[in-house]
C-alpha cells in the first residue's frame, strides 16, 4: 500500500513535482559516476604498482636463488626507458611477467612503444643500443601502454650481472640473486599510491555530502505532502516507509545511470597522462564488486539522509503545515570543526597516511557540518541590515531554511576547501644547475683515463665530435673514494639526434652503467611535478563538475520547493526583479563568506605538508578557482531564471 501511495503522489505532482524528482536522480546520477572514478583510481595505482613490482628485486634466501636481476635507466629523445637485466642460474628460471619464456643470453625483449620508436629513429639512436629483438613485452610487464621497457637477457658472468652500480633507487637496483620475479613495489609507485589516497579523500567527502544532499532535494515539498498526511491519520512508520521508498527508488535509478555513464566515460579517463603515459582501460574497469556495493551503498546513502529530514514532520506535523520557522541550530557544530582543526598541526609528524587521510576527511565532513550554522547567523545579519526588499526577504530566507540555501553553495564551498589544500601543495618550477648536453658515465673501478680514450675511439667513429674530460662526483656518506667520471659534451648538444647517437655509442661503455646527464637524473622531480599538477587539475575538475553540477540543481529545487511562496508574493505585487534579486543575494552571500572560510581551512590543514615557499602557480589555480566557482553559481542561477518564471506565473496550488 505505501509503495502505491508514493508511487501515486510522484505521478500526482504534475510536470514540475516529476521535474524535482529528475533533478535528484540526476544528483544521484553524476555523484555514483564521480565516486566509481575516485574510488577506481586508487585501485588502478594498485595495478600499477603490482605489475611493476617484478622489477624491483627481492634478494633470495641462501641456496634459493633462480636468477640474477638488475635495472637501469636510459634516456632517448628525454623519454625515460626502463632497461631490465636478467640472468638464469639454473634451468628453474620462471618466465618475466609479459614473456612467453625467460631470456636466453644476447636476447632482448622490447615493450610495443620502444619497439614502435627502435623502428621509426635510425639505429645508431636507440635500436643498436641493445640486442638483436627477439619479441615483444605483454601488457602484464608494463606499467602504461606507451612505457619504454627492455628486458635483456645476459650470462650470470657477464660483466652487466657482475659490475657495480647505484645504490640510489632513482638509478636503478644493482644486481641481486632473487627466488622469484614477484619483487616488490617501487618507491615512486608507493608514492603514488599516496598521493592517490588523499587526492580520493578530497574527491569522494564532497561526493558523499553531494549525493546525502540529493535526498533533500524538494524537503519542502515532501515535508509539506508527509505532514498532510501524518494530520490525516497516517503512522509515523507509514510516513517513514513512504520516504525510504521514494528516495530508494530514485537513487537507485540514478545510481544506475551514474554507473553507465562512468563506464561510457573509460575510454575519455584512460588517455590522462599519470606517471610518464595513459592507462589501460582495464585499470579504470572497476572490479565487479565496487559498482554493486555503490548500487547498494548510494541508494541506502539517499535513504538515510531522506529519513534524517523527517523528524519534524513526525514529531510536528501541524507545525510543518503552518510553515513554522523552526530552531535555530546549536553552536556545538563550530566546536567539532575546531576540534578536529587541532589535530591538524600535528599531522607533520605522523606516520600513517591512513590517519593523515581520516584527519583531512573530518575536516572536511566538519566544514559540511557547520555551513548550515554558519548561514543561520549570515541570515540574521543581513536581516537586520537589508536596507531593501530583496536584501530582506534574502535575509529572511536564510534565517526560515539556511540548510537548503547552504545545499545551494557547499558543493562550491567544498571546491574551495580542495582548492586552498592543493594551492599550497602546487609544486614550483624546478630550479636546476644543469650544464645541457652534457653526458657522463661513472666509473666505479679502474682507471677514468682508459675509459675517456675508449669514449673518444667510440665518438669519432660513429662521427661525433665531442669534448670528453675527467671529473668527480662528491665525496660517499660513508666517506669512502668517490666514483670518477668521464663527461662528454658533444659539439651538436642542442641537436636531439646528436644527443642519442652519444648515448648509443658509449652504451656499454662501463658495464651496468648508461651515459646520463643531469637532465635525466632529475628525471623523477619533473615527473612528478607534472603528475602533481596534472592531479591538482583533475581533482579540481571533479570538484567543479560536483559544484557546479549542486549548484544549478539545488537552485532550481530551491524554487519548486518556494513556488507557493514566490507565487504569493506575486499575487501580492512583489517585482518579479525582487524576487530574483533576492535570490541571488541569498545565495551570493553565503557563498562569499562560506567560500572563503573553507578555502582559509583548506589551506590550513595544507600548512603541515608544505615544501618550501608558497608557488605563485598556486595563488594563480586559486584565484582562478575563486572566479570559477562564482561563475559556476552565478550561471546556475541565470539557468533557474525562467523557472522563477514560470512558477510564479502559475500561484494556484497544486495536486501534491
Amino acid at each position: 500500500m505505501n509503495l502505491d501511495l508514493t508511487w501515486r503522489l510522484l505521478r500526482g505532482g504534475g510536470r514540475k513535482g516529476m521535474l524535482g524528482t529528475w533533478l535528484t536522480l540526476g544528483a544521484v546520477a553524476v555523484s555514483t559516476m564521480l565516486l566509481l572514478f575516485a574510488v577506481t583510481a586508487n585501485f588502478a595505482f594498485q595495478a600499477r604498482a603490482d605489475r611493476g613490482a617484478w622489477r624491483v628485486p627481492v634478494a633470495a634466501a641462501s641456496g634459493k636463488a633462480v636468477a640474477v636481476e638488475a635495472t637501469r635507466y636510459d634516456y632517448v629523445r628525454g623519454r625515460q626507458i626502463t632497461v631490465v637485466d636478467l640472468a638464469a642460474l639454473n634451468g628453474r628460471a620462471p618466465a618475466p611477467p609479459g614473456l612467453a619464456r625467460f631470456p636466453a643470453p644476447g636476447e632482448a625483449w622490447l615493450s610495443p612503444a620502444l619497439a614502435e620508436l627502435a623502428g621509426r629513429l635510425p639505429a645508431d639512436q636507440l635500436a643498436a643500443r641493445f640486442p638483436a629483438r627477439t619479441g615483444v613485452l605483454g601488457e602484464e610487464a608494463l606499467i602504461h601502454p606507451e612505457e619504454l621497457v627492455a628486458v635483456v637477457g645476459h650470462r650470470p658472468d657477464a660483466p652487466e650481472m657482475t659490475a657495480a652500480r647505484s645504490d640510489e633507487w632513482t638509478a636503478g637496483s644493482r644486481p641481486t640473486q632473487v627466488a622469484d620475479l614477484v619483487g616488490r613495489p617501487s618507491e615512486d609507485a608507493r608514492g603514488y599510491q599516496i598521493l592517490a589516497l588523499i587526492a580520493g579523500v578530497l574527491m569522494v567527502v564532497p561526493l558523499l555530502v553531494f549525493g546525502g544532499a540529493a535526498a533533500r532535494l524538494t524537503v519542502a515539498r515532501r515535508d509539506q505532502r508527509l505532514a498532510t498526511l501524518r494530520l490525516v491519520g497516517a503512522t509515523p512508520g507509514q510516513v517513514v516507509g513512504m520516504t525510504v521508498a521514494e528516495a530508494v527508488i530514485v537513487a537507485f535509478a540514478g545510481a544506475l545511470a551514474g554507473t553507465a555513464a562512468y563506464a561510457l566515460a573509460v575510454p575519455l579517463l584512460t588517455r590522462i597522462e599519470i606517471s610518464g603515459g595513459p592507462w589501460f582501460a582495464a585499470d579504470l574497469l572497476p572490479h565487479p564488486l565496487v559498482p554493486v556495493v555503490c548500487l547498494v551503498a548510494v541508494p541506502l546513502l539517499v535513504g538515510l539522509s531522506a529519513v534524517a529530514g523527517l523528524r519534524r514532520v513526525v514529531v510536528s506535523p501541524l507545525g510543518v503545515a503552518k510553515r513554522e520557522t523552526p530552531p535555530a541550530m546549536r553552536w556545538f557544530r563550530a566546536l567539532a570543526l575546531l576540534a578536529v582543526l587541532a589535530m591538524v598541526p600535528m599531522l607533520g609528524q605522523a606516520t600513517s597516511v591512513t590517519v593523515v587521510a581520516v584527519v583531512i576527511g573530518l575536516a572536511f565532513l566538519c566544514v559540511n557540518l557547520v555551513g548550515p550554522w554558519v548561514v543561520g547567523i549570515i541570515g540574521r545579519v543581513t536581516a537586520a541590515t537589508a536596507r531593501g526588499p530583496a536584501g530582506l526577504l534574502a535575509g529572511r530566507r536564510l534565517v526560515d531554511d539556511p540548510r537548503s540555501a547552504w545545499r545551494t553553495v557547499s558543493g562550491v564551498a567544498m571546491t574551495g576547501f580542495v582548492a586552498g589544500f592543493l594551492a599550497l601543495l602546487t609544486p614550483g618550477a624546478l630550479a636546476t644547475g644543469a650544464t645541457p648536453g652534457e653526458l657522463r658515465v661513472l666509473v666505479p673501478e679502474g682507471p677514468p683515463s682508459a675509459v675517456a680514450e675508449q669514449a673518444r675511439e667510440r665518438l669519432g667513429k660513429a662521427g661525433i665530435t665531442a669534448t670528453v674530460r675527467l671529473g668527480k662526483t662528491g665525496a660517499t656518506a660513508a666517506g669512502r673514494r668517490s666514483d670518477k667520471l668521464v663527461i662528454v659534451k658533444p659539439a651538436r648538444h642542442t641537436d636531439p639526434a646528436t644527443m642519442d647517437r652519444a648515448r648509443t655509442a658509449l652504451a656499454g661503455l662501463v658495464p651496468g652503467r648508461t651515459p646520463t646527464s643531469d637532465a635525466d637524473h632529475e628525471h623523477f622531480n619533473v615527473q612528478i611535478i607534472d603528475d602533481i599538477r596534472s592531479g591538482t587539475v583533475v581533482v579540481l575538475s571533479v570538484s567543479f563538475l560536483v559544484a557546479i553540477a549542486s549548484a544549478g540543481i539545488t537552485a532550481a529545487s530551491s524554487i519548486l520547493d518556494r513556488r507557493q511562496t514566490y507565487g504569493l508574493l506575486r499575487l501580492a505585487g512583489t517585482p518579479l526583479t525582487v524576487l530574483d534579486r533576492a535570490r541571488r543575494t541569498e545565495t551570493l552571500v553565503p557563498l562569499a563568506v562560506m567560500g572563503g572560510g573553507s578555502i582559509a581551512v583548506g589551506v590550513f590543514c595544507a600548512l603541515p605538508f608544505m615544501l618550501g615557499a608558497p608557488d605563485g602557480g598556486g595563488l594563480t589555480m586559486l584565484l582562478t578557482c575563486v572566479a570559477i566557482g562564482f561563475a559556476g553559481v552565478i550561471g546556475a542561477g541565470a539557468l533557474s531564471r525562467p523557472l522563477l518564471r514560470s512558477v510564479t506565473a502559475d500561484p494556484a496550488p497544486r495536486p501534491d
